[in-house]
């Protein structure tokens, strides 16, 4: 079982499709949104929900090959702690879409965008730079993405899988290899 957590700020739209996109390089996988002001993600039910009314044994595991996407709902990781931790042990593949606006915790994944001078930005721990059309040097040996086709962000975030042989996804196997 794999699970990472991806923390991706000063972009809304990476902060949505780099979770996804993550999870479609690993057939059987599961999104769970972690930010309970986050935007309405595609996928069914949401955490809060779970939380609320308790999940059934069917809704913890995956039923069949693909994708699973868990919006939020309002829900604070705190209160929703054992429901994730129910659906991480039973998942083959994770991955915590983290909160844009909150500092990450220990060992979640940065993806930060790559910009000129003097937007450069800089992050600590694991990090995996986000080219942009805009320019900028990431971090020398850094795992630097190129920029993503417009049509596959479209793809992701209208909840179909991009083709696999996409430079951009599958670039994001590096990112993994960080969990």
């Amino acid at each position: 079982m794999s699970t990472i957590a991806v923390w991706t700020p000063h972009d809304l739209v990476l902060s949505l499709a780099i979770p996804i996109g993550l999870a479609s390089r690993r057939g059987t996988a599961i999104v769970i949104d972690l930010d309970p002001s986050g935007p309405p993600i595609p996928g069914g039910g949401d955490l809060a929900s779970l939380v609320e009314r308790g999940p059934t044994e069917s809704e913890l595991a995956p039923s069949k090959v693909g994708i699973a996407v868990l919006g939020n709902g309002g829900i604070e990781v705190s209160d929703a702690s054992e429901v994730i931790s129910a659906i991480a042990h039973r998942w083959p593949n994770v991955v915590l879409r983290c909160a844009p606006h909150s500092p990450p915790g220990r060992g979640v994944v940065s993806v930060v965008p790559v910009l000129p001078e003097p937007f450069t930005l800089v992050a600590e721990g694991k990090v995996a730079y986000q080219r942009t059309s805009l320019g900028g040097d990431p971090e020398t040996g850094a795992i630097v993405l190129p920029v993503p086709r417009p049509a596959v962000i479209r793809s992701l975030l209208s909840g179909r899988i991009p083709p696999v042989r996409d430079r951009w996804l599958r670039a994001l196997d590096a990112v993994w290899s960080l969990s």
